[in-house]
Parts: C-alpha cells; structure tokens; sequence
C-alpha cells in the first residue's frame, strides 16, 4: 500500500512494452488521504468528493493531456500539473497515447471547469497489460508533477509520494536535480512556469496583507514567497507558523513570477512540504 491510501497492483512492463524492462505500475486510491493518514476518515473537500466511478473509452488525448472520451464528454487527470516543455509535453502525450483505444474506468471529482470538462481519476487498460493509474503512471515516468492546478486541495496526496522515485533518478521533470532556491538565474528561466523548488527558508517576514518566506540572504538574489493573509491562516491550521518554518529544508511548487527577484505566490496549502527537520504537512 502507498502513503495515504494509494495500493502497488503490479510491477509488469509498461503499456508501451512487450517483454521489456520493468517499470512501476500505479494504482492509487480514489479516495482523498494524507501520508500516515489518521485513524478516523479524512473529511473530504466538495471539490475532491469523487463521483460514482463508470466505464468509459478513451477516443483521443487532447492538448495538455486534455481525454477526450467515446462518450463525448472531456475530461482531465485530477492532481496532475502537465509539463510546459514541449520534449516533455510529446513524452506524456506518447505515454496516455498507448490507452488510445482502451476502456477506462472514470471516477469524476466536483464540478465542471471553465472550459466544461470534469477532473478525474481514470484507471486504463492496454492490451494485456495490468490496469494502470494514469495519473498515478504519468508521475511515475517524471512526465507530470502532482499539483492541484485551480482546486484549493491536493485531492490526491498520495500522488506527491510517487514522485520520490523520479526524483531520485533524475527521470523526466526531475533531470538536472532539483531546482535550488538560491539559484536566481535558473528561476528566472522558469518566469511564467510552474516550478517545483528546494531550499531552506532563512527569514519569515509577517505583515498584515501577507508574509514573506525568504531562501537568500539579505543582499543576495534568490526565491521569496509570498503567503496571502488567508493562506498562512491555514498553514497556521497545520501547524506551520513562523516559528516552525525558519531554517526548515522545504519544498515550494508553483507558478514563478519575477518582481524584483524570482518569487512564488503561494497557492494553498499543498505549495509546501517540510522535507526536513519537521514532519511533514498534514491534512
């Protein structure tokens, strides 16, 4: 069983491959769980409460990963942030393009988007290959990051977990190691794009319409981050206040923007992990 609910069902070649190496198969829960959950259920968010799960087929895969159904309806990989770099964009492509074709079992989370598509889980068959988590697999390969992209929460936590094996071996999004938060030239390379970024926080700077979270020292460049007032009340809510963040090594993801230096507008509460000298957030 994965961290937060999320079960290994096989660990059988990918749907591209006949016999070749192995790789990981992902099948993560449907429901909404935190690593080392708690004993009683999570509540869970309106924007994350799942649907009834049905069959569908996957007729086409869309711009960003966008799956266009038999049915006609569309749909997008809830959790999932797809990559900006087009080398990148045609490996995932490629990867959801072996499930052309294949029954899919849908499970659809809160309302409809801007554009009329629905966030969902999909759980996909290739030829004779085990059931596959889309999702889940397009983690996996270092072909997508997990993020919660417009909704307030990370209906799938888990899928954060999958990126530690990834990660570690450079794979995808992860080649090059991660991005420093002390590296203002690389940031702002990434100006417009959503970035996934480590360092310590050396300063917390609270003020009345939000706080600052700075990784460089006073007089050199590097990432700030900025919580909004609401925001940091809900960190604040899990624990994560002044006291507990500075000189923690954490984990920022999210869109770079660049002001006087490289910084990052804190989306919610899934932007953060303390990856160490703290537990990591909770729900």
């Amino acid at each position: 069983m994965l961290p937060g609910g999320g079960h290994e069902i096989g660990s059988r070649g990918s749907p591209t491959s006949r016999g070749g190496a192995p790789a990981l198969v992902w099948l993560l829960a449907a429901a909404c769980g935190a690593p080392g959950g708690a004993s009683s259920a999570p509540r869970v968010e309106e924007a994350c409460r799942p649907s009834a799960s049905r069959d569908e087929r996957l007729a086409e895969i869309g711009p960003r990963g966008e799956l266009r159904l038999a049915s006609g309806r569309r749909a997008v990989l809830s959790g999932l942030r797809w990559p900006d770099e087009p080398a990148l964009d045609a490996a995932a492509r490629t990867w959801l393009h072996a499930f052309r074709g294949a029954p899919l079992v849908l499970t659809e989370r809160g309302g409809e988007d801007r554009w009329g598509r629905r966030r969902a889980d999909a759980i996909g068959i290739a030829g004779e290959a085990e059931p596959v988590d889309l999702a889940g697999g397009l983690v996996a390969a270092g072909l997508a990051y997990a993020d919660a992209g417009e909704a307030d929460t990370l209906c799938r936590p888990a899928l954060r977990a999958v990126e530690a094996a990834p990660r570690a071996a450079g794979l995808g999004l992860w080649a090059g190691g991660p991005l420093a938060a002390t590296d203002a030239a690389a940031l702002s390379g990434r100006a417009g794009r959503f970035t996934v970024v480590e360092g310590r926080i050396l300063h917390v700077g609270e003020r009345s319409a939000r706080t600052y979270l700075d990784f460089a020292r006073r007089g050199e460049q590097g990432l700030t981050v900025t919580v909004q007032k609401r925001s940091w009340r809900i960190l604040s809510e899990h624990g994560l206040s002044a006291a507990t963040l500075k000189g923690r090594l954490v984990r920022i993801r999210g869109v770079v923007e660049i002001g006087r230096g490289p910084f990052i507008d804190l989306a919610g509460v899934d932007g953060i992990e303390v990856i160490e000298g703290e537990r990591a957030l909770r729900r």
